[in-house]
This record gives C-alpha cells, structure tokens and sequence, in this order.
C-alpha cells in the first residue's frame, strides 16, 4: 500500500498548518513527542576494533594480550624479544601477565611493548 503524502494529525489533536508545526521543516518527518532520544553518537571504529585484549595461556602464565594499531602507535618503545625499538607508527601489541604475584594490577604496571612477531616466536624461558 502506498504511503499517504498528506501531513500527519499533531497529538493534541488540531490541526497542523505550515511547514514549521509539521517536524523538521523540509524533511516530512514529524518530531517524536517529548523529544526522548537525540542524536546516535558517533562510533569511533579504530578504538572499537583495537580496544579489547585478550587472554593467553602459555608455559610460562596467562597473559593479556593488546593489539595496537598503526595509527594509535605514537612512542617509541623497547621489545623485550628482540631488544629492538619499537618505532611510532608500527602496528604491536602490548602484553601483561593476569597471573602476576603481586596480583593484576602490578601485572598491568609492568606490561610491555612486544613486535608482533616476536611475541608469536618467543621462547617460553624465563626471561
């Protein structure tokens, strides 16, 4: 069934006149009543996708594992697998222990900065 172009009632119950009591003027949309809900927030897509860490078991702990990306990389810092910089601009992820002797907070105190790779390739000796 086609829409009807003709101008919705008010909820008071008298009749419209005009483009300004019809809603928005020039969009034929009409004004939710009481006006509950504004506009949608805008998403931020790279903190969405980079945002959540991840947890790891491995011989040597659990893990918490943190992708970084590119874009949001803006230091420099020390890879503890290679000791080589790891330059701003560079897509890496940040790892701390979630079994931490100290408890969680000290293991999130001492996270590092690990090269992709070499997080994936490290050797599970105590470092």
């Amino acid at each position: 069934m086609p829409r009807s172009n003709r101008p919705r009632r008010p909820a008071s119950g008298k009749p419209a006149s005009g483009k300004a009591a019809s809603g928005t003027a020039g969009s034929g949309r009409t004004a939710r009543p009481g006006g509950k809900h504004g506009p949608a927030p805008e998403l931020d897509l790279e903190r969405a996708r980079s945002g959540f860490a991840r947890r790891e078991s491995a011989p040597d702990g659990e893990w918490m594992v943190r992708a970084i990306t590119a874009s949001r990389a803006g230091k420099t810092y020390i890879c503890p697998g290679c000791s080589t910089a790891v330059l701003p601009g560079i897509a890496h992820l940040v790892v701390w222990s979630e079994d931490h002797l100290f408890g969680p907070a000290a293991g999130l105190a001492e996270r590092r900065h690990w090269h992709s790779n070499c997080w994936t390739t490290r050797t599970y000796r105590y470092r």
